[in-house]
């Protein structure tokens, strides 16, 4: 396996499971309703709000993947629209996870040259980076939502 396919695999792993934590977004996500994804525990941020944010920043780069410029800015990645029933909770998650799974695709047929390359701009460093980033910003969101969930589990 060479570097884009491990870490295409290790990207998936994180969204649909195989990774050493043994958590992954999708299994996460099973069984959590839109009520519970939007209720608001204690003063943390909501389930379905780091879903919208772990999914902001996977589409802004998928797009730099298929040749767009990075268009994204931190101060919008939580901007989650309203989510008013399930069909809307669903969609987000359906959305995050397909979109997942592009971007993996997408890694998986890099040439391992690009991931040294300049990702958009100096400041953001390389390809490496920003996609290893992702991932351990997924894992980071993912613990957050596993407490979450356990929290309104319990009450």
């Amino acid at each position: 396996m060479n570097l884009s396919q491990q870490t295409a695999k290790h990207f998936r792993d994180v969204f649909t499971g195989g990774n050493w934590t043994s958590v992954n977004l999708k299994e996460t996500l099973t069984g959590v309703d839109w009520q519970q994804a939007t209720t608001t525990v204690h003063s943390l941020n909501t389930i379905a709000a780091l879903v919208y944010h772990i999914h902001y920043y996977v589409q802004a780069v998928l797009k730099v993947l298929h040749g767009s410029p990075l268009d994204a800015s931190d101060k919008f990645s939580f901007d989650l629209p309203p989510i008013r029933n399930q069909d809307d909770w669903d969609r987000l998650v359906n959305t995050t996870l397909t979109d997942a799974e592009s971007f993996a695709a997408l890694v998986e047929q890099l040439p391992e040259s690009r991931f040294k390359e300049v990702f958009e701009d100096d400041k953001y460093g390389n390809y490496h980076r920003n996609i290893y980033g992702i991932i351990e910003h997924t894992h980071y969101h993912l613990g957050q939502i596993v407490l979450i969930k356990k929290i309104l589990l319990q009450g």
